[in-house]
């Protein structure tokens, strides 16, 4: 199908999933996941080819990224039914009110419709997309990269198949089969047809859709996270959080890429954090992180020299750059010329520099003393999450179901006109929350 066939079909699931009940959404959830599982023979072996396929062009990092294995897909469907458990969005009153001529006036929650995302590697993107977006009552639009197409291509056949054991429509889930620059530029000027689209992966990706979509665009985020080591801190805790926020997971984007250390402690802890982070893990067999030094750093351990914009790069490797900074606001300073507002932390005792780092700091997730890989919806309580929204309308931070949801405001009268003179009616309208015909739970209303 093409890519605007693909957007038509998913646009006649606006209204079945709008409608469906919260019994009904979370029994096709059940039926995804459990197909999921059924499926994995299948889709290892797609990802396999993935894999083999991509071998020699990309990092071994990304590679990481794009692997599949049974463990992993066993989560994928652990994270489905999560998202089941949690409370349906669609049709909670946000906000309640009966004005003095007796209008009750209901801020509502109702699905987006249409989501798209614009995705690349992560072949675990499509299920959360998929889970997250059938909870809030939209159809899922998914366009991944061509070096996961094949595992991407698995995983959604399996997750229709749950979809259709259920009566839901298979559409609800899509994939788009083009994996061209030109089918990425449809989704981005697909007014009338994407009521959101969401990009999730690297600078380039998300500089192209947020500069040249037509369409509602949430700007996910590339990840220069930074780790402040104040010089309150407990130096062993500052190692262990350093060395989690960089190496646990260096290819995704909650990992730290930048460290920063109060002048008052740089000489004692610098040298044991090289020996941490490169002797150490080259000892254990480990990949060593190459230190990008600024010249005060540079003064006290050895390293590569900072280039001019190593303090702007999203490495997304073992890669870290260091400075030494006077104090905690020339940290803050700092992070606020490169940081992209996606999670900063800091390690300190000092409960006055705390604050003042969590109060002037601008980004979506700020820390004390917890490394910057709990960014991330499963860690947040969200179940999974459509990405991590790097800019304050609409949404910030992991965007889970109600950040998918949009809203409208519900107006019950008992005839009230404009104008003129005094109301005459002053109690407000008896209605039937349930109406007849409407099925209980989530989802009661249309979009």
């Amino acid at each position: 199908m093409t890519t605007h066939e693909i957007l038509l079909a998913a646009q006649s699931a606006r209204t079945p999933l709008a409608l469906a009940g919260t019994d009904e959404k979370n029994a096709a959830l059940e039926a995804m996941a459990v197909a999921l599982v059924e499926a994995a023979p299948e889709i290892l072996e797609a990802n396999r080819a993935d894999l083999e396929a991509a071998r020699g062009r990309i990092s071994d990092v990304m590679l990481d990224r794009l692997a599949l294995t049974p463990s992993r897909l066993t989560d994928m469907a652990k994270g489905m039914r999560e998202v089941a458990a949690l409370p349906d969005p669609v049709g909670a009153v946000l906000h309640r009110v009966v004005r003095p001529n007796g209008l009750l006036i209901e801020k509502t929650a109702v699905p987006m419709g249409v989501i798209a995302i614009i995705y690349e590697s992560r072949p675990n993107v499509t299920s959360d997309a998929a889970a997250l977006a059938l909870k809030a009552g939209s159809a899922c639009v998914l366009r991944c990269g061509r070096d996961a197409w094949a595992s991407c291509n698995a995983i959604v056949k399996a997750l229709r198949c749950g979809l259709e054991r259920t009566g839901l429509p298979a559409c609800a889930v899509s994939l788009i089969e083009d994996t061209s620059h030109d089918s990425a530029n449809k989704l981005m000027t697909a007014s009338g047809l994407v009521d959101l689209l969401i990009p999730r992966g690297g600078a380039g990706l998300i500089r192209a859709c947020v500069e040249n979509a037509t369409v509602p665009c949430i700007q996910t985020g590339t990840g220069i996270c930074h780790v402040y080591v104040d010089r309150a801190a407990d130096p062993d805790m500052a190692l262990r959080i350093v060395e989690n926020a960089k190496t646990s997971r260096p290819s995704v984007c909650n990992a730290e890429e930048v460290c920063l250390v109060h002048r008052d402690i740089a000489a004692e802890f610098l040298p044991r954090l090289k020996a941490a982070l490169v002797e150490d893990r080259a000892a254990a067999g480990l990949t060593p992180v190459e230190l990008r030094l600024d010249r005060r750093a540079a003064a006290i351990i050895e390293g590569t020299p900072a280039g001019e914009r190593d303090f702007d790069t999203e490495f997304l490797g073992y890669i870290l750059a260091v400075a030494v900074v006077d104090d905690v606001d020339e940290a803050i300073r700092h992070i606020a010329r490169h940081s992209t507002h996606h999670s900063e932390c800091i390690v300190t005792s000092d409960p006055v520099a705390a604050d003042r780092f969590t109060a002037c700091v601008d980004s979506a997730a700020v820390y004390v003393n917890a490394s910057t890989r709990f960014t991330d919806g499963g860690e947040f309580g969200l179940g999974c999450e459509m990405g991590i929204s790097t800019q304050k309308l609409h949404a910030r931070g992991p965007m889970g179901l109600a950040e998918l949801c949009s809203y409208k405001y519900i107006i019950h009268g008992n005839g009230q006109t404009r104008g003129g003179g005094a109301p005459r009616i002053q109690t407000p309208p008896k209605i039937q929350k349930t109406p007849p015909g409407y099925p209980r739970g989530g989802g009661r209303r249309c979009g």
